[in-house]
């Protein structure tokens, strides 16, 4: 059965291109992104790892690790890497897990038999600290995922973890977020000044950043 939200993302021991990695003691107390990838030397995944690469400044100000993974060797990653490097014009840091034996790719549902064969489709997991998975997305192997939007879902996520609001449709960071149903009006008012009331169940505030 696949992982579902509120799961307890699934420990793991595995090689990867910064050394052997116990999963939850590496990203012990941070957010983490799992992705993975089909295999090395491919194109759309070239383009993907090296978006990853190029926004380290953004995981590392909300807090969050990434980490790869697809069913090749460590040896192959060490290889496609330089690539990955030239093409997107940065430098790959973060770890990409060697998994030719398919034990994590199981573990975590990235392997898609329908889709055509045995290689991990574009599986997106955003685990919390308390190793609690948050979100999900799953991309069919020809189309390549769009990190800004899950870097503006984990501003979400992270948002509403410190305040208990909901975020509307195409939200982005610095816009106003929804009260929910369990908060009366005066009670929004009280706690964040004004309120937009649209409908009496569709209300907008502003909420301070950081």
């Amino acid at each position: 059965m696949a992982l579902q939200l509120g799961d307890t993302a699934p420990d793991f021991q595995a090689d990867t291109t910064a050394g052997p990695i116990e999963f939850r003691e590496w990203k012990k107390g941070s957010w983490a992104v799992l992705f993975s990838h089909p295999a090395d030397f491919t194109p759309v995944c070239t383009t993907e790892l090296g978006r990853v690469a190029q926004l380290r400044d953004e995981w590392a100000a909300r807090g969050t690790k990434t980490i790869a993974l697809s069913v090749d060797s460590v040896a192959d990653h060490a290889k496609w890497v330089p690539d990955i490097n030239e093409v997107s014009d940065t430098t790959v840091e973060y770890p990409i897990i060697a998994d030719p034996d398919k034990t994590v790719a199981q573990l975590y549902g990235m392997i898609h038999p329908n889709e055509g064969d045995t290689s991990s489709v574009r599986v997106v997991y955003i685990i919390d600290p308390a190793d609690k998975v948050r979100l999900t997305l799953t991309y069919p192997k020809s189309v390549g995922r769009n990190f800004d939007e899950i870097l503006r879902a984990l501003d979400a996520l992270q948002l509403t973890d410190r305040v208990a609001v909901s975020t509307p449709v195409d939200w982005r960071a610095g816009d106003r977020v929804i009260v929910p149903p369990t908060v009366s009006t005066e009670d929004a008012r009280g706690k964040f000044g004004e309120v937009d009331e649209v409908r009496p169940y569709l209300r907008f505030v502003q909420v301070p950043q950081g």
